[in-house]
């Protein structure tokens, strides 16, 4: 029980809860740690009213062998540029799984907001809209303009997170 100006029995005050943002954004952090991509980890948080829906993160589909087990990432042999040729990559992007987990436990995804460490690429974008994303949290910029541009026509709105906690910081 909270004693009288913040403060808690533990010693800890109130006050230094994380915001909901923080508090879902960390949570983005431990689901990229199940990512098994060699290239990028990258973890997803779909979240309605306070509440998580679903999670992702980056791998092969279900039952495949990881390119760890394939003597390494196919785009980087090819010396492939990060954000471009995804359909030579065995994974699946953290939020495409974040939305198939939806549809497979029949989790309705309405007036989302999606937690994202990476910003999602253009084929995630498209998604995240069908999927009535309203808002991106995201931790790091990624090399697609083209997701920018249809997020933003959607009227999708983009939090950079880093850029927020570096203000908080000030």
């Amino acid at each position: 029980m909270p004693a009288e100006g913040g403060d808690r029995e533990d010693g800890g005050r109130l006050d230094a809860r994380p915001s909901w943002d923080a508090y879902f954004m960390e949570i983005c952090r431990v689901v990229r740690r199940r990512s098994t991509c060699l290239r990028r980890q990258v973890g997803a948080v779909l979240v309605s009213e306070r509440r998580i829906l679903c999670t992702g993160y980056n791998g092969p589909p279900r039952d495949l062998r990881h390119c760890a087990d394939l003597g390494g990432c196919y785009r980087e042999q090819m010396s492939v540029p990060s954000g471009e040729r995804h359909e030579l990559c065995r994974a699946l992007h953290a939020e495409q799984n974040a939305i198939i987990q939806a549809a497979i436990h029949g989790v309705k995804l309405e007036n989302v907001t999606a937690y994202c460490t990476t910003m999602p690429c253009v084929t995630c974008a498209k998604m995240l809209i069908n999927a009535d994303v309203r808002r991106i949290v995201y931790e790091t910029a990624y090399p697609d303009p083209l997701s920018q541009k249809m997020l933003d026509e959607a009227g999708v709105q983009l939090v950079c997170w880093s850029e927020v906690e570096a203000s908080e910081e000030l």
